[in-house]
């Protein structure tokens, strides 16, 4: 039997991935939603000792002896997000990180990623694709699934904090669980972002017929069915997150936070519903970086790790949304309870909408193909 020993991938640019549908929101929520039942049932595996690990990231000392070293400037990261996804999906892949807030100065994205798919048989590579578009859907869909689940039928107004990419993705992704939204407020740093978040929202949603700037964080909360904060800044004082109060927030509101965050006394007490996207997630995080881990970490389950080791909650007060999806956790239950979303971003996330993607390329004939080899030289 003759072996068959060659390997061809495809090459996605970011308009291949368009074409490929990476901005088909509604299908990106779904694909995370199938994502969430795999994940409580344990058919994935990430990185760490717990298979839950974010990633692995390189670090830049304050001070180094080498001048050519990077500094540890805001936001500056280099990672590798692994995870294999099994289920319909059964592919692995690694997204590659690299983010410098600095980025902005040179008309570039904070983040510049990529993404590589492999056949988990043997390793070999699929696909090697643009993989901005990508995270920034599937990071947004997330609030989406929560929404589903988490917020009123009946949710009208969206209050968000910070109309860049994930705030977009965000909102699309709200509007995709929430058909009946036709408010948003919305609170920014720049005017061209906000002229650029306006326009986007009158060409994608026309049913959006109100669309309101405000001037602060309580403004944003306030009145809002649907809460979002999309900000980027400094980590490091958790003094300086944006802050959700309790009086801010109306009855039956639904948040969900993809960004820095830090909550009031009120929002802490246990009567606010504390929902983690993987709690597994968020307790990797715990062993790894020091504490309290939120000076580290902004994101609020990464506040609910702190809270429980200072015994003002419990792990039976958190809940996973994994688990609510399942239907082994019950989803809303009255049109009062105020539920927060902790929303991590993972990589079996990149591994599911990329292999949908992939698949979709495979089908309509989109990507350039590349040859590994035909037969390897070594071996």
């Amino acid at each position: 039997m003759t072996e068959n020993t060659k390997i061809d991938f495809i090459y996605l640019s970011e308009p291949d991935m368009i074409k490929a549908g990476v901005t088909d929101m509604p299908s990106c929520v779904d694909t995370m939603e199938e994502m969430f039942g795999l994940l409580y049932t344990g058919d994935y595996r990430m990185a760490g000792p717990n298979n839950d690990s974010h990633g692995a990231m390189i670090t830049f000392p304050d001070e180094s002896a080498f001048p050519t070293m990077p500094k540890p400037t805001a936001d500056r990261r280099l990672m590798a997000m692994p995870a294999y996804l099994g289920g319909n999906f059964q592919t692995s892949g690694v997204k590659w990180y690299g983010s410098n807030i600095a980025n902005r100065e040179k008309g570039l994205p904070r983040s510049i990623l990529m993404m590589i798919l492999n056949d988990i048989d043997t390793g070999a590579p699929l696909a090697y694709m643009s993989a901005n578009l990508l995270s920034a859907y599937r990071t947004g869909a997330i609030p989406g699934v929560g929404a589903r689940y988490l917020a009123r039928k009946d949710s009208k107004v969206i209050g968000l904090l910070g109309p860049g990419v994930m705030g977009k993705t965000t909102v699309a992704a709200f509007i995709t669980a929430c058909p009946k939204v036709d408010t948003i407020k919305v609170k920014g740093r720049g005017q061209k972002n906000l002229d650029s978040f306006i326009d986007w929202v009158k060409e994608t949603f026309p049913q959006v017929t109100t669309i309101e700037i405000v001037d602060s964080v309580e403004a944003v909360v306030r009145d809002s069915d649907l809460v979002s904060y999309c900000n980027s800044g400094e980590v490091g004082d958790p003094t300086t997150y944006p802050i959700v109060k309790r009086e801010w927030v109306k009855p039956g509101a639904f948040l969900a936070m993809p960004a820095s965050c830090s909550l009031d006394d009120g929002m802490e007490q246990k009567d606010v519903r504390k929902v983690l996207d993987n709690t597994g997630l968020y307790e990797a995080w715990y062993e790894e970086v020091p504490k309290p881990a939120h000076c580290v970490i902004p994101l609020v389950g990464v506040r609910c790790m702190d809270m429980i080791a200072e015994g003002k909650l419990t792990h039976d007060d958190i809940e996973d949304l994994g688990k609510i999806v399942s239907g082994d956790s019950p989803a809303r239950e009255n049109e009062e309870e105020i539920i927060i979303l902790s929303v991590g971003g993972m990589p079996v996330e990149d591994v599911a909408w990329a292999t949908v993607v992939y698949r979709n390329a495979i089908e309509k004939g989109i990507g350039v193909k590349l040859n590994l080899w035909d037969v390897p030289v070594l071996r």
